[in-house]
């Protein structure tokens, strides 16, 4: 495993997205708690949930208890295990999501997050979604209150703009460390704020990031998989799945990027971890790219 580096907090160079544990079509309470634990003995130590990843209504905070369940329940050590989480979200429970980003919602929503992660202070906290009834400042201010009131130890923004980034920015100065976007061989609309980001410092967390590669769990199970792409060419060359090729182009991107794909088994997060061991040639990444264009 390799590692980079959250607000000088190193974490493993690809994490687990948590999502596909509780939402719809999840595995059961055994399997999910095996695939976490696959994914911290392959070296995985950055976990992304948020309490919105549930399924039906009145599960708020689904995927944080079952992540803190299967932290309580491993054999080995967890103090470097960093959670992030996230609030802004909701889902009413007819598959849809909401957005409500008040700052009197998040500071109750992040409390609440503490206490089913059981932690004094969440690790990293994101705003899960600009809401367009909200003035952005007012959202990324409660941010900042979360901050000085040590519910949170450092802030993350998602699904935003390069002017957002640069708003909350000074908002919250040092106190923001993380974006998190959707990026992916299929989705590349956020070149600018992955170029943003590195500028500034600040993790880029790409969500979705096998898109084009594998069907996301946002997509259902009736959404397009990719079977003839240049990242199957080069896996099939190295004798890797083209998940591992996905991840390993991900981060030869910039230094700043730190993908969470998505598992629902072990064998999925542990094949996902290995991309890290994955040094592409320039040959490969100016094949893949090139692929990208065409």
């Amino acid at each position: 495993m390799r590692y980079r580096t959250i607000a000088g907090t190193t974490v493993s160079a690809i994490g687990l997205g948590a999502m596909p544990l509780s939402i719809e079509h999840r595995p059961d309470e055994r399997r999910a708690v095996a695939t976490i634990h696959a994914a911290l003995d392959a070296g995985v130590t950055f976990i992304d949930t948020a309490d919105s990843y549930h399924w039906h209504a009145g599960e708020v905070g689904h995927n944080e208890l079952l992540i803190a369940r299967a932290l309580a329940h491993y054999g080995g050590d967890t103090s470097d295990i960093l959670v992030a989480t996230k609030g802004g979200r909701g889902r009413p429970g007819d598959g849809g999501w909401t957005v409500t980003a008040t700052p009197a919602h998040l500071k109750q929503a992040a409390e609440a997050s503490a206490k089913r992660l059981a932690v004094d202070a969440i690790g990293l906290y994101q705003l899960h979604k600009p809401d367009p009834a909200v003035p952005w400042a007012e959202s990324v201010g409660a941010l900042r209150e979360l901050l000085d009131a040590g519910t949170i130890r450092a802030a993350g923004i998602s699904n935003v703009t390069t002017d957002q980034i640069r708003e909350a920015r000074a908002i919250l100065g040092d106190g923001l460390v993380s974006v998190q976007n959707q990026y992916s061989p299929a989705v590349r609309d956020s070149e600018a704020e992955l170029r943003l980001s590195a500028e500034l410092g600040l993790a880029f967390l790409p969500w979705s990031p096998l898109g084009g590669i594998s069907r996301s769990s946002l997509d259902g199970p009736s959404g397009p998989t990719s079977v003839s792409t240049a990242f199957h060419r080069v896996a099939d060359g190295r004798g890797v799945s083209p998940q591992q090729v996905a991840l390993a182009w991900l981060l030869a991107r910039s230094p700043a990027v730190i993908p969470v794909p998505g598992a629902s088994r072990p064998a999925s997060i542990t094949d996902s971890a290995a991309a890290t061991d994955l040094e592409l040639s320039t040959e490969e990444l100016t094949q893949l790219e090139d692929g990208l264009l065409g």
